[in-house]
């Protein structure tokens, strides 16, 4: 699979029995439905954080492109916490697309807390990543 941002090919790494598609050239990361939630291990903050993603029709961002469908991604504001995260969702669902230190954001956001298994892997992840 290609990046969307910089059309590198992405690598899966596997985190929690879940492979994400990682692009090492912009440090982006793919999820296809249903890994968000996996990763988070914890249906109802999982819930809760899907439940605060709203699409916003007027984001001026250039809108990228699913690497599944090729279509147009929406542009999603999740939360109502300042600064406001905005991510990439295909718009038939095939997944989401977090930019370079988005999707750890967003973790934080679902108040799984520093000592979660996945923050810790997605830490050591990076950290390996940009040394």
């Amino acid at each position: 699979m290609d990046c969307p941002v910089c059309k590198d090919a992405m690598v899966v790494l596997e985190l929690q029995d879940v492979e994400i598609d990682y692009c090492f050239g912009c440090s982006g990361i793919w999820l296809d439905a249903g890994e968000l939630e996996m990763l988070i291990d914890d249906a109802d903050k999982a819930a809760a954080l899907l439940k605060a993603f709203k699409a916003d029709p007027q984001c001026t961002e250039a809108r990228r492109r699913c690497p599944i469908c090729d279509r147009k991604m929406d542009k999603v504001v999740i939360g109502y916490e300042k600064p406001q995260l905005l991510i990439d969702q295909c718009s038939r669902m095939h997944g989401l697309w977090f930019d370079g230190g988005e999707l750890q954001d967003i973790l934080k956001r679902a108040q799984l807390g520093e000592d979660s298994k996945i923050q810790q892997l997605l830490a050591e992840m990076f950290k390996a990543s940009n040394q």
